[in-house]
């Protein structure tokens, strides 16, 4: 008796497919805000069914059912008050073809739309189409102007904004960055999303690319931004041009003070350990010129750049060749009679130079 109504249970559940298969729809239909879509339905082979009556019911993701669009044979087409009244319109008006357009479609059109026929004798049979909106995000990044340091930092941000699905975002970067996103779904159903990207910023930093990827199912292949790292730092100075040959009389010797800065360096200044320069140089911008060498610039040069953020400084010391230590020594009078005579001198010189 039990394998009786196994039986019969497998025979009722078999024939309720075979009748939901009569009505054929779609499974899925995917559309964009703005456009037209059609929701294509059928009854297929009714055989002696006599299809009375069919209507198009919406069910949103979250709410509840409603009638958008009736087609009665004798009573023609009608369409109850909803969100969709004068956006919705038989495309063949009949029982048997009785598909569907939606005009400007929008994203709260999201949802189940069942094709539901009235019979008889079967009673109600439907099928069920699920509208799936999508929406194509709006992409940007950009890089963030930041000041060299070693704490972490927002460096550079990219933002898809209200897409649906929600986009994907992963960054390319190099240096021990990280990075995070964060997702807010929209009143209308769209999501944006937005990620940073966060290092300790150096120096060497600036002007290094850094790119963030967005990938979405709208677009036909992920969206890469390629951007340049914008760190700010004081700045660094070095001397160039001494070549450790400035003899007494040349006159081509020259030394150029480069600096690396951002922002841009304001001014550079040369001065000397001492304070001002000799008379024999000349400043040029960033470049000092020695007119003509002599012992003046024996001495220690000191290059300075300064910009928004601070300065730097470097110093060169020029050694002349030619140049001897002068002194003047003065020889005292023996006081031992031997030294004196073996010396042949009878009174101290004034000076000599050695």
């Amino acid at each position: 008796m039990g394998n009786c109504w196994l039986y019969f249970g497998v025979i009722l559940l078999s024939c309720q497919v075979v009748r939901s298969q009569r009505v054929r729809v779609l499974p899925e239909v995917e559309a964009y805000p703005n456009e037209s879509v059609d929701l294509r339905c059928q009854f297929a082979n009714p055989g002696s069914t006599k299809l009375t009556q069919v209507s198009w019911i919406f069910e949103a993701t979250e709410g509840q059912r409603e009638n958008i669009a009736v087609f009665h044979p004798v009573y023609g087409e009608s369409f109850p008050t909803s969100a969709f009244r004068g956006r919705v319109q038989f495309t063949q008006p009949s029982l048997e073809y009785p598909s569907i357009r939606i005009n400007n479609v929008k994203m709260s059109d999201a949802g189940r739309y069942t094709c539901e026929y009235a019979t008889y004798p079967s009673g109600n049979e439907q099928g069920t189409t699920t509208l799936i909106m999508l929406a194509k995000p709006k992409n940007s990044a950009a890089a963030v102007t930041v000041q060299a340091g070693s704490a972490k930092v927002v460096v550079a941000r990219c933002e898809a904004l209200q897409g649906k699905p929600a986009a994907t975002i992963t960054w390319l970067a190099g240096g021990g960055g990280e990075y995070n996103s964060t997702s807010q779904m929209e009143s209308d159903g769209t999501v944006t999303v937005k990620s940073e990207y966060r290092m300790a910023p150096a120096s060497a930093d600036n002007g290094r690319d850094i790119s963030c990827v967005i990938t979405q199912r709208t677009q036909d292949r992920p969206q890469t931004f390629t951007m340049k790292l914008a760190v700010q730092y004081a700045p660094t100075v070095r001397i160039e041009g001494y070549d450790e040959n400035w003899y007494v009389g040349r006159t081509d010797a020259l030394l150029t003070c480069h600096t690396d800065a951002n922002p841009k360096v304001l001014n550079v200044t040369w001065t000397t350990v001492s304070g001002n320069l000799p008379p024999t140089v000349r400043v040029d911008q960033n470049r000092l010129l020695v007119q003509k060498v002599d012992e003046s610039v024996n001495t220690t040069f000191v290059c300075e750049a300064k910009n928004s953020l601070g300065s730097g400084k470097s110093q060169l010391t020029a050694s002349v060749i030619g140049v001897r230590d002068t002194r003047c020594v003065c020889l005292v009078e023996r006081l031992i009679k031997e030294q004196m005579t073996y010396l042949k001198i009878k009174k101290t010189p004034h000076c000599f130079n050695i």
